[in-house]
């Protein structure tokens, strides 16, 4: 459980819709796909529609402070299975970076590793009432690109499993870096967002998290989520 988790769901219904990305910068092709993850029905770029109605108000904004510039979709809509997927990939990923194999793992050694994951990854849960952000459709991970179509330089990868992927990591140390992230999340909290504590990239509006955090702003006007879990 998270502390988010404490947010009720009331379902609203909307329904997925396509990101229309010739508004956009897209990473392509799309990194968990090519990783071999599959979707299904719907693509990673897809989201509710009021999520995306948000996100071009984003881009607008984005483009009155730097035209030319563009957000860069990097992940959207996340069926748990692809959840369940990226948490196995990077418990791999985290074994290979500390130089150990899975069958050689003490207990104590396992369970750092997960924590190492679960600081970044959502718990691939199939309660509908702790869904992991992206498979409500809700949750959008991104950054910047400029007008010469080059990523702007956040400090840190996304997914990047360290304390460099808080967002205000570079706060005291890299004014450059902390610049860009907090231009990121100026826009998108201009257009209803709100940012993950612990992901410069990972912004969601209508989930629990947008809720949790909302009400950490506003305890005089509570909300609920209004996205559960859709596949």
């Amino acid at each position: 459980m998270q502390p988010y988790h404490q947010i009720s769901i009331i379902e609203c219904g909307e329904l997925l819709v396509k990101i229309p990305l010739e508004l956009f910068a897209v990473e392509s092709p799309h990194p968990y796909e090519k990783l071999g993850a599959t979707y299904g029905e719907y693509s990673p770029y897809y989201l509710r529609q009021s999520v995306v109605k948000n996100l071009i108000e984003a881009q607008n904004y984005l483009q009155l402070l730097h035209p030319g510039w563009y957000i860069q979709i990097f992940d959207g809509y996340r069926p748990v299975a692809v959840q369940q997927f990226m948490v196995d990939y990077s418990f791999g990923e985290a074994l290979r970076g500390r130089g150990l194999s899975a069958e050689e793992l003490s207990p104590q050694q396992r369970e750092e590793v997960w924590q190492q994951v679960y600081e970044i990854w959502a718990v691939p849960s199939l309660d509908m009432n702790t869904p992991p952000p992206h498979s409500t459709g809700a949750a959008v991970d991104i950054t910047l690109v400029d007008d010469d179509a080059e990523v702007i330089d956040m400090g840190s990868a996304i997914d990047e499993m360290s304390v460099r992927s808080h967002p205000d990591y570079y706060a005291q140390s890299n004014p450059h870096y902390h610049a860009h992230r907090q231009l990121l999340r100026d826009i998108m909290l201009k257009a209803g967002f709100q940012r993950n504590p612990r992901e410069w990239w990972h912004f969601s509006f209508g989930d629990q998290m947008w809720g949790w955090l909302y009400n950490q702003s506003n305890p005089d006007y509570p909300v609920t989520a209004r996205y559960g879990r859709l596949i």
